[in-house]
């Protein structure tokens, strides 16, 4: 009889060892699928870009970046499911357009959400401690609308503030990155649960972690590109990324 125990389950998944050049492997086969379904996936490119360009315009005021970055780290495992789905329909020889992308909604619905609120809870940590950062600083958690949008809250940071914000953001980019390497994925392809996949993602950075570190690197100077061509690049970027995590999950996991 089969255990019904999660951490039993993740050990029905043997995992790979890759070489640190593997991740430039997956963005050539990610840029594949990208030009395969063109369509389809500049249009989840546009999406993101939407999404950051609401960052942008608030990228002074660290309170606001912190509460988009976690409405994205909500939105991020649904987007990168379209992309995924796509991919995994040309290895399977199916036809596949922005629509069919979105099957994996309905499918694996409840995995998705529940990946994307332990996400969004580890967000809403930076959040918290965003605003305590922006307290200590001007001595209000709540700044008025006038200073948002026409202030620059920033300059009230000592470089000290500004480094505990900013490395705090970098802890929550590592823990994200951990728990996300092919989380995605493998919850559309073999349907299971939120937790098994995070416990296999994990498994996954501690084993390869040369690799990761390679990938992990690629993942933020591409995404840095992106935001530095004002999200133009952005369109292109978030797709190649979403296609190449589905790679590095076949490459990885079996």
């Amino acid at each position: 009889m089969a255990s019904s125990n999660p951490a039993h389950l993740t050990q029905l998944y043997p995992i790979s060892r890759i070489p640190m050049s593997r991740p430039l492997v997956w963005l050539s086969m990610g840029w594949d699928d990208m030009m395969h379904h063109r369509g389809a996936s500049l249009a989840w490119g546009a999406l993101v870009s939407g999404l950051g360009a609401l960052m942008l315009a608030y990228e002074r005021h660290p309170y606001f970046v912190a509460a988009m970055t976690s409405g994205f780290l909500l939105l991020g495992p649904i987007i990168t499911a379209g992309l995924c789905e796509l991919s995994r329909c040309r290895d399977e020889g199916e036809a596949a357009n922005f629509e069919a992308s979105l099957g994996p909604l309905r499918r694996n619905r409840h995995s998705l959400v529940e990946f994307a609120q332990v996400l969004l809870l580890i967000s809403l940590l930076w959040f918290a401690l965003s605003a305590s950062i922006l307290y200590w600083a001007a001595g209000e958690i709540a700044p008025t609308v006038t200073a948002t949008v026409w202030g620059d809250v920033m300059r009230h940071l000592s470089p000290y503030q500004i480094l505990l914000y900013i490395g705090s953001g970098g802890v929550l980019a590592t823990i994200v990155f951990v728990l996300s390497v092919v989380t995605v994925p493998m919850i559309i392809d073999r349907h299971v649960d939120a937790g098994t996949a995070m416990r296999t993602s994990a498994r996954v950075t501690a084993r390869d972690l040369p690799a990761m570190l390679v990938w992990s690197a690629l993942v933020v100077l591409l995404v840095a590109a992106g935001f530095a061509t004002w999200l133009v690049g952005m369109v292109v970027v978030f797709p190649l990324l979403g296609h190449a995590t589905w790679h590095a999950y076949r490459d990885l996991v079996h």
